[in-house]
């Protein structure tokens, strides 16, 4: 049997890919390796991501994302070919249909570019729906009600707030700070303190296994090494969970800005409903501990982070291939 249906939440930091009737098939970083001087794909998802920092002068890695669109249209043209291959089989005839998320505040040429880069990859049909939408399908919003609601979906390049309502997206902020700019916010502080240089994926981990949007009296700490600025050496140090809360304060405080913003254009009627009902997160980096207390003493308005935050985009594409000729009318722009 031939999958002729695939839905893809295309990230900056990590690309999922759902199948009907299979689910999540796919959840790798969004990540590829090349060797020069021919820039030949050696290695693409997870194998490219274990090479970050490590590899040799003929060999480099890419993110082809940069703020939740395409940076460099080669290689994310190789990656979707990567990961379609991958998810419906080598030798599949049958060309697929494709949805993919998109930022909301994507332009009509970054628009072009996934749309050509998908259809080189393999893809048949190529759909685009806004993250916002796809988040709010998966997290399981009933986004055709008359009701508003609010989703701020904070990803790895972008933060999408959004107000949705009667299956549309009534007001909307596309912030390009998220967890990209959290895991730099961590190495800055530390070189800056410290004098201690550390590389990204060291950086996320802090931001995963420490990191909080709040100080704490009871702060976790964390064991790193990395490279003395001075003596060139390598050197170990311990950092705290209140130390990483300092070091992502000022974009936080820019997401809360973003959120105000929105707020401030929203109709009162949905604004009471959003009030009412509270705010939901999704996407990877809204698990960061604390974050919705957070919110609630920054914007006086509860926040809730939806079940499996990651998945929320990659099950919304589900929802959209389970009717797709229902929302090819409505949501999809071909």
């Amino acid at each position: 049997m031939f999958t002729r249906k695939i839905g893809i939440d295309l990230g900056t930091t990590n690309t999922l890919v759902f199948l009907p009737e299979k689910g999540i098939v796919i959840n790798e970083p969004t990540v590829v390796a090349l060797r020069k001087p021919d820039n030949s794909v050696l290695a693409v998802g997870l194998d490219a991501k274990e090479m970050v920092g490590r590899t040799p002068d003929d060999i480099v890695t890419y993110r082809p994302l940069k703020d939740g669109v395409i940076a460099e249209y080669y290689i994310t043209q190789a990656m979707l070919k990567y990961f379609i291959s991958k998810s419906i089989g080598a030798f599949n005839v049958v060309r697929p249909e494709v949805v993919i998320s998109v930022p909301a505040g994507i332009t009509s040429t970054e628009h072009r570019a996934v749309m050509n880069a998908a259809k080189e990859a393999g893809a048949k049909e190529v759909y685009l729906v806004k993250e916002p939408l796809l988040a709010s399908l998966g997290a399981g919003i009933p986004i055709h009600s008359a009701e508003g609601n609010m989703i701020v979906n904070i990803g790895g390049g972008t933060t999408e707030v959004a107000v949705i309502s009667l299956g549309g997206i009534v007001t909307w902020a596309s912030l390009r700070v998220a967890g990209n700019r959290f895991d730099n916010a961590i190495s800055e502080y530390i070189k800056k303190k410290y004098g201690l240089a550390i590389g990204e994926n060291t950086a996320e981990n802090i931001k995963i296994t420490i990191g909080t949007a709040m100080q704490n009296r009871n702060k976790m700490e964390m064991k790193i090494r990395g490279r003395d600025l001075h003596t060139g050496l390598p050197k170990d140090m311990v950092i705290n969970s209140n130390e990483v809360a300092e070091a992502l304060n000022g974009h936080l405080v820019d997401i809360m800005n973003s959120v105000q913003s929105v707020f401030n254009v929203t109709p009162p009627e949905l604004a009471a409903d959003i009030m009412e009902k509270g705010i939901i997160l999704s996407g990877g980096s809204s698990q960061l501990r604390d974050l919705e207390e957070f919110i609630k003493r920054s914007l006086g308005v509860s926040a809730y982070v939806a079940e499996e935050p990651i998945l929320c985009v990659a099950k919304g594409t589900s929802t959209i291939l389970s009717h797709l000729d229902v929302y090819k009318r409505t949501l999809l722009r071909r």
